[in-house]
């Protein structure tokens, strides 16, 4: 096998950095006789093995690029020798992995897996989380998103360590690899650092933040110092009691009345003819607490857990094994539960042979006269349809999203133990449509994360007093306001997210009739459902927001959804849009689905023109039409729609399909004119607020010579001007009407009078029919 030494030099990249490859010129490739994506191993002091990957422009013939970890494996210094050759790379049936306190008891297994994924890994390695971007980059951006809300931002920092791979050696982790947190370090290795990452559990002031079952916790702080737990093992579960689980009491009631008649009176259920059996399937989003509920009505009766991903990841041969081994558990001891999380992982709708003995063994257990069996799901749809017979889950509960009434419970539960200051915890509710109880707790966790840095900076500050630094370690209301600007809600992990900040329709200029028909179409129905309960009516679905480019279509969006603390689902255009059969429809459902599981919400369809144009029109084998069609039955079909506003952008009204614009769907059309003189000064006003302008810059003067302007083209000429007085000196400090006038000669309107016509003249049709749409904006 050939080998080359060759010098190895530091790799900067940020965009490779703690990945797990290395890169080689193309011509060391081709006489090592590799391709990219294989494996190559690296000897130095000791032997490690990565992904190989090609760099022709940042290194010559004779030259290894690594990152700071692989250089840490090989046992090497930066310009150092290094021999390099091909690896023999196996498929990983299972590999253990250990790492700080915090991310053994924070990242779950499968999220674990999916940020190893195509990595490969020896005993003894040093491997980050950070995704290694063979897949697509959407997948490695959700796996990011994932560890942000579980570990918070301190994931890019850990390290794990290898402790053990099967079969041995260079080993890839594949989607099916059986990953693990291990136990202990590999013999004659020292430990990953304690220091690394976060280094362990939350606490501020030596008190625990948390308080929720399954909810894992962030950062040791003891007297504001970070303080890390030698202990690495993973945190047994932990169960709440039945009253602390808020918004789900109805589920929890009936949960415990069964199990109470099936196990503890079984000769009751007999007498009556009643078969004395219990499989319940408990459903509801990711996140929202399903296994802690099955944990908490378990209570004290023997439990025995299988955890569907892991098992599920397994070969069909262990598999079985192991659900044997539970059933034989739970059937041997006293009358207890078996439960079975995400089971539509270990029986997924596509069933393999081994289904039918799992599916055996799971009848065995539950017609035991001592045996409840509880599976969880968040999605029912991909389980295997018999898991759902009379002789096994015959039963189901359903978690519902919690509202703000009971996030706000859930934060008082959440923070019950950690030491607070000032926390408004209904206006954090408040702003967390779609947030279940594990975003609430990563939400919890990073704001912790945030004062345990402040208590920190404050006991290294010899100017303040002790007292001083005993109260900065508590969590204060900015700490969670903080948090919310990083942590994202589960329901829009797979979505694009609308740039919102902090716009509200306050910082809209003038539009104050369009403004009060968005108001009383989309933030009424939201806010004030019993309002419309109140007097008999349905709110509206949807908005049609149409007008010439540039005037503030997208924008009034955003303000409207600051306003409201809306989630909001973003689709531009034609993206829905997929070549192959079905995968467009699926998209959009998928879209009503995400947003139904974060209500309230909003829709919104940039260029709707492009998604929904008139039916019959297209060449496109029916798809457009297909689209079309599922977009109308989400919006007013069997389902209804609850909580979920659509709002459409177009410029180009007509080309939209009528069908979509009727009562129940797209029903309030609001025309966004361009703006007038008066419009256009309070545009100037908003815009200029962050603009140092000079005495001599008149802007209702300015307003009124520029005829033809956009919103856009406003506030663009103001950011020209600006530049403008940078051209002349670097160091200006004002705006003057000089800069403006030489602003005037870059910007140009860019308003089509024909095309502005045209709009005006389908605004006033509109009302002329008596259809909701005018000029001058709303009826």
């Amino acid at each position: 096998m050939p080998e080359l030494a060759l010098t190895a030099r530091l790799n900067t990249s940020a965009a490779d950095a703690r990945r797990g490859v290395v890169r080689l010129h193309p011509e060391t490739l081709t006489a090592l006789g590799l391709r990219k994506q294989d494996g190559v191993t690296l000897r130095g002091n000791r032997a490690t093995t990565v992904v190989v990957a090609v760099e022709s422009r940042k290194i010559q013939p004779g030259e290894v690029l690594l990152d700071e970890l692989t250089l840490t494996n090989a046992g090497v210094r930066p310009d150092a020798t290094v021999l390099v050759s091909p690896a023999v790379v196996s498929d990983a049936r299972r590999i253990s992995v250990i790492g700080s306190a915090m991310a053994m008891r924070s990242v779950p297994v499968p999220t674990l897996r999916r940020a190893l994924l195509r990595k490969i890994v020896t005993v003894s390695d040093r491997v980050s989380l950070s995704p290694q971007d063979v897949e697509p980059a959407a997948s490695s951006s959700a796996v990011a998103q994932e560890l942000s809300r579980s570990f918070g931002f301190g994931w890019t920092a850990e390290q794990l360590q290898v402790t053990m791979t099967d079969p041995p050696g260079p080993v890839s982790v594949k989607p099916n690899t059986m990953v693990e947190w291990g136990v202990g370090v590999p013999s004659g290795e020292s430990p990953v650092p304690e220091g690394n990452g976060l280094g362990g559990l939350a606490r501020l002031g030596g008190t625990p933040v948390g308080g929720v079952a399954g909810a894992p916790e962030g950062a040791v702080v003891s007297g504001g110092v970070p303080a890390p737990l030698p202990d690495r093992s993973p945190a047994p579960a932990t169960t709440v009691a039945v009253a602390d689980l808020a918004g789900v009491q109805t589920q929890a009631a009936k949960l415990t009345e069964w199990l109470n008649l099936v196990l503890d009176e079984p000769d009751l259920l007999k007498t009556l003819g009643a078969p004395s059996h219990l499989g319940v399937m408990i459903t509801g989003p990711s996140g929202v607490g399903k296994t802690t509920l099955a944990r908490a009505v378990a209570g004290s009766r023997h439990l025995v857990e299988l955890d569907g991903p892991s098992v599920g990841a397994t070969e069909s041969g262990t598999r079985l094994r192991m659900v044997a081994e539970a059933v034989a558990d739970i059937c041997s001891g006293a009358r207890g539960v078996l439960l079975i999380t995400d089971v539509d992982a270990l029986l997924p709708a596509d069933a393999e042979p081994v289904a039918t003995l799992i599916l055996d063994q799971l009848r065995a257990a539950v017609a035991h006269p001592a045996v409840a069996m509880l599976v969880t799901t968040s999605n029912p749809a991909g389980v295997d349809t018999r898991l759902r017979g009379p002789d096994l889950c015959d039963r189901e509960v359903s978690l519902p999203l919690p509202t703000a009434a009971v996030r706000t419970a859930l934060l008082e539960t959440l923070l019950r133990q950690a030491p607070t200051e000032g926390l408004r915890l209904d206006e954090i509710a408040s702003r967390t449509p779609g947030f279940v109880v594990s975003d609430l707790a990563a939400l919890v966790r990073e704001a912790a994360l945030r004062a345990a840095l402040r208590a920190k900076q404050a006991k290294d500050d010899p100017e303040l007093t002790e007292e001083q630094r005993r109260s900065r370690t508590v969590l204060t209301q900015d700490d969670l306001v903080g948090a919310l600007e990083v942590i994202r809600p589960l329901s829009r992990s797979g979505s694009e997210e609308l740039a919102i900040g902090s716009v509200s329709l306050d910082d809209v200029g003038d539009m104050v009739e369009t403004k009060q028909a968005l108001t009383e179409a989309v933030l009424w129905p939201l806010q004030h459902p019993d309002s419309f309960q109140r007097l008999g009516i349905d709110p509206p679905r949807g908005v049609l927001l149409y007008g010439p480019p540039g005037c503030g279509k997208t924008y009034l969006v955003r303000a409207l959804a600051g306003t409201g603390h809306l989630s909001v689902h973003a689709v531009k255009g034609a993206e829905l849009m997929d070549k192959w059969v079905g995968s467009s429809e699926r998209a959009v459902r998928e879209l009503f689905q995400r947003a139904r599981d974060s209500a309230p919400s909003l829709i919104f369809l940039d260029e709707i023109d492009a998604l929904a144009p008139r039916r019959g029109q297209s060449h496109d084998s029916g798809v457009t039409d297909r689209v079309v069609a599922t977009l109308l039955t989400e919006m007013d079909g069997v389902e209804p729609l609850r909580d979920v506003v659509v709002v459409g952008a177009t410029n180009r009204p007509d080309l939209i399909d009528p069908a979509l614009t009727r009562p129940g769907r797209l029903e309030r059309l609001v025309f966004v004119p361009p703006p007038d003189a008066a419009a256009r000064a309070e545009i100037l006003r908003t815009a200029a607020k962050s603009v140092q302008l000079a005495k001599n810059v008149r802007l209702r003067q300015l307003a009124a010579e520029l005829e033809g302007y956009s919103a856009a083209d406003c506030s663009a000429l103001l950011r020209e001007a600006a530049l403008a007085a940078l051209r002349n000196d670097i160091d200006a400090e004002l705006v003057t009407a000089a800069d403006v006038a030489a602003a005037r000669k870059v910007v140009r309107p860019s308003l089509d009078p024909v095309q502005v016509e045209s709009l005006r003249r389908y605004a006033a049709q509109r009302a002329g029919s008596g259809q909701n749409g005018t000029a001058s904006g709303y009826v």
